[in-house]
C-alpha cells in the first residue's frame, strides 16, 4: 500500500486544541507520523508491537 492509499486518522492520544497531533494507518504495520510535518518521515511498526505499546500507556 502506497503512503497516499493509508488511511490516516488522529490518534486519541492528540492534543485536541490544535497543537502536537499524531496520526496513525493501521493495518499489518502501523504507520505513525506528525500532523505538522507529514512529508518528513513517518515510523512504522508492526501491528502487534504498536498494540503493546498502547497497552503499556493504557496500565501506566
Amino acid at each position: 500500500m502506497t503512503h497516499q492509499q493509508r488511511t490516516w486518522h488522529k490518534s486519541s492520544y492528540s492534543d485536541g486544541r490544535g497543537g502536537d497531533c499524531v496520526e496513525v494507518a493501521e493495518g499489518p504495520t502501523t504507520h505513525f507520523r506528525d500532523t505538522r510535518h507529514r512529508g518528513l518521515a513517518e515510523l512504522n511498526v508492526p501491528a502487534s508491537e504498536w498494540t503493546a505499546l498502547l497497552r503499556t500507556l493504557r496500565t501506566n
